[in-house]
Order: C-alpha cells, then sequence, then structure tokens
C-alpha cells in the first residue's frame, strides 16, 4: 500500500469518526454523570468496530470474488467520467446541507442514557450502581451502527480503494482493520482524557457535543463535499486531466 492511499484511507476514517455512532453518542455518553463506566464505553466502540469490520469485509470479499471484471469496467473511460462526474455531483450536494438548530438534551434523554450505561440510583444515599448486563448499551451500538449503513460514504469509498489497489486478501483485511480502529480512536482519546482530567474535559465535551447537534446537516455537507473530492480526484488522476492542466 502506497503512502497516497494510506493518507486518502486515513482521511476516510477520520471522516468516519465524526458521525452520529462513532463520536456524538460517545460523547453523549461520556457526558453521564458520576464516574465513567470504562467497560462499557469500550464494549459500545469494540461493537461499532466489528460491526463496521465485519460489513467491510463482507462487501470487499463481495467485490474481490469478481476483481477482475470490476477492475476492467471501473477502468474504462466511460466509468471514470463517470466516477468523475458524481465526484463533483456530491461536491456540488454538500454546498446545499445548512446547520438547523435543536435543542437541548431532555430528561428523558438523559434518562435513556442512563439505562444504556447500566447506572441505577442507590437507595436513597445519593449513590449510584451499574448494572451486570452491557446488552442495551451494544443494542443501542448496533442500532447506531445499522442506521448508519445506509449513509457511510466514505467507508464505501474507502472500500473501493482498498479493493482496487491489489493487496491481496491478507492485506484487505489487516487494512480494514486498521480503518476501523482509526475510525473509533477519536472517541478512545476522549475516553481517555475524561478519564484523567474530568473537570477539564467535560466543558470541552458538552461544547463539541453542542456543536455537532447544532451543525448536523452541516457536517453531513462536509462529509459528503470531502467524499465527493476524493472520488472527483481519483478519477481525474486515473483520465490524466492533472497532466492535461499541467501540460496547457
Amino acid at each position: 500500500m502506497d503512502l497516497a492511499l494510506g493518507a486518502s484511507l486515513a482521511a476516510l476514517a477520520l471522516i468516519d469518526s465524526t458521525s452520529f455512532g462513532t463520536l456524538l453518542i460517545p460523547i453523549w455518553l461520556l457526558l453521564a454523570p458520576g464516574r465513567i463506566r470504562v467497560g462499557r464505553m469500550l464494549a459500545y466502540l469494540a461493537t461499532i468496530a466489528v460491526f463496521y469490520f465485519g460489513v467491510g469485509l463482507l462487501i470487499a470479499v463481495g467485490a474481490t470474488a469478481f476483481i477482475d471484471d470490476i477492475g476492467a469496467l471501473l477502468d474504462t473511460r466511460p466509468a471514470l467520467w463517470t466516477q468523475l462526474v458524481l465526484g463533483v455531483g456530491l461536491l456540488v450536494l454538500s454546498f446545499r446541507f445548512d446547520s438547523k438548530k435543536q435543542t437541548g438534551e431532555s430528561g428523558r434523554t438523559a434518562r435513556w442514557r442512563e439505562r444504556a450505561l447500566g447506572i441505577e440510583a442507590g437507595d436513597g444515599d445519593g449513590a449510584t450502581r451499574t448494572k451486570a448486563s452491557v446488552l442495551p448499551l451494544m443494542g443501542l451500538a448496533l442500532a447506531a451502527a445499522t442506521i448508519e449503513v445506509a449513509t457511510m460514504l466514505p467507508y464505501l469509498a474507502a472500500i473501493g480503494l482498498v479493493t482496487s489497489a491489489g493487496i491481496g486478501a491478507g492485506g484487505i483485511t489487516l487494512t480494514m482493520a486498521g480503518y476501523c480502529l482509526v475510525m473509533v480512536l477519536p472517541a478512545l482519546l476522549l475516553l481517555g482524557a475524561r478519564l484523567v482530567a474530568r473537570n477539564a474535559v467535560e466543558p470541552l465535551l458538552q461544547r463539541i457535543n453542542d456543536w455537532m447537534v447544532k451543525h448536523a446537516a452541516s457536517t453531513t455537507g462536509w462529509v459528503l463535499g470531502i467524499v465527493g473530492f476524493l472520488v472527483a480526484r481519483d478519477a481525474a488522476f486515473r483520465l490524466g486531466l492533472f497532466e492535461l492542466l499541467a501540460n496547457l
């Protein structure tokens, strides 16, 4: 895998790391009152990563089964021009998304978060205790990831880049695993920061949470724009358009 491919995959993974399931929900969980439930946070992030990894391998294996035919088709000039138009279209579409203000967290939402984390009130002494089962939290992770499957444009673009790179089944497996790790890395870093510097980090988490809720539409626009740029750039490069412009 060359440096350009690695950089593109890292960029796409970091875009994926800002999605609803990989960042907004983890931040929302980290803002729960009391001590942080590290095991439950790790279970949530592991569920997200494993789900994405499994879906990615299924798609990649399906693609590699017909890789020669698919590769030959995608290397034709009509296919490359279609890819270029699609990328430019996504880039143009990204400008149609704008921010929409939303209200803050309700008491019902906060209680739902506490149930997901397994937090129960104590026996009148103000303390809390944690339920043993993490299944509700894993269910939340699977629900969030499943909802995002239909809009996982960065991941689909990454799978396309990986399957066309000719790195073999082992290389694809390792690359997709690394992609999923990078995808949950920002949430893991925030978890570590929340553990060692709660008072300093909580205001930052709240601001990130408020910003993401307020600018959810704009974030979608940025995702579409960046994915569109990467798709269009790849097509333009393979069509030789950059070389043509350089010779003008």
